[in-house]
């Protein structure tokens, strides 16, 4: 509307939210309740955190206040946000040999964990979710160049060695390897390991872990096989939000969800990496139990390439922790 506006419906107290303009091009904002509402991150560029205090406002018991800043309130333009819920703004954890602050939800298999690196390659943060992550977002708050690192357990069923790969969410490039980003250390139910981009000397940080619920959430792997009819790709849930990236060629990151198209075909899709408008090429049907490529396009069913997704249930079989929001 142009004015500061309460978007409610959410259905609980977010800790993390993401909002996308759809209709103009301009950036991803993210925002959680760790780093605070005055602490912006932009998903699809590698710049620092930037002080913004007229985005996100607060985080309320029934979604999110947003100010007047044309990024999130523009009159007229389409908006979506999604929605997770973590633990609030956070507790002390020693659980890794660097200190950590976390804000986990470990109902739903998510955490916000905020801490100051030391530059020892072998350093551990823990992640509070009591369980493996298999998806680790990381990001260092200041600097001009700093990529988000992206660890994915899945690429680990498709090159060797284990753990040593890596994807950067601001760019559509394949994944790249470096023993040194996660130290060749898989995560545990305690902590994850960082390495170069991870543990930079007295920088402050964040990451994001996601472990899979059974009935809530998968992250998982699945190879295009560059026909009309996609691979199907089973969760056992039908989707509500959809991430997907192609790991072995240049894709976009691209986001579904069901809101936004909230019957099949889904042809809506966002890309994290790019500021673009909404594309409405992108088929795609969310199913009872998975979803269903409906298109050649290469950014997510080239013949032979491994996708990773992240999927999140419509249905969940436990509490509601994430929710999709529209704004028209």
């Amino acid at each position: 509307t142009g004015s500061a506006m309460n978007i409610t419906g959410v259905g609980f107290q977010p800790d993390m939210t993401w909002i996308k303009p759809r209709s103009v091009v301009d950036n991803h904002i993210l925002y959680d309740a760790v780093r605070g509402v005055s602490s912006r991150l932009i998903p699809n560029l590698d710049s620092a955190a930037g002080t913004v205090s007229d985005m996100v406002t607060s985080f309320n018991s029934d979604g999110v206040s947003l100010g007047t800043n044309g990024n999130v309130t523009a009159n007229g333009v389409t908006f979506v946000a999604w929605n997770w819920k973590g633990g609030g703004t956070g507790v002390a954890n020693t659980d890794g040999s660097v200190a950590t602050t976390v804000s986990a939800n470990t109902t739903a298999g998510f955490s916000i964990v905020s801490y100051t690196g030391n530059g020892d390659t072998n350093s551990t943060f823990g992640h509070g979710l009591g369980a493996v992550p298999t998806i680790v977002i990381t990001k260092k708050l200041t600097g001009a160049n700093e990529s988000w690192g992206v660890y994915a357990e899945a690429l680990n069923s498709f090159a060797s060695p284990a753990n040593t790969r890596y994807l950067v969410l601001s760019t559509t490039g394949s994944y790249s390897n470096s023993s040194s980003v996660w130290n060749s250390t898989t995560p545990t139910n305690l902590h994850f390991t960082g390495g170069d981009n991870i543990a930079n000397s007295a920088a402050p940080m964040i990451a994001y872990c996601f472990t899979p619920i059974k009935g809530f959430s998968k992250f998982g792997s699945y190879v295009g096989n560059g026909a009309t009819l996609g691979p199907f790709v089973y969760t056992g849930f039908k989707p509500a939000f959809l991430m997907i990236k192609d790991a072995s060629g240049s894709g976009e990151w691209l986001v579904w969800d069901n809101k936004r198209s909230p019957s099949n075909e889904m042809t809506k899709a966002l890309a994290a990496n790019d500021s673009l408008v909404e594309d409405t090429t992108k088929e795609m049907d969310f199913l009872s139990n998975g979803f269903k490529i409906r298109t050649t396009d290469t950014n997510y069913n080239a013949s032979g390439n491994t996708n990773i997704y992240l999927a999140f249930a419509e249905e969940p079989f436990v509490a509601s922790n994430f929710n999709v929001a529209t704004a028209r």
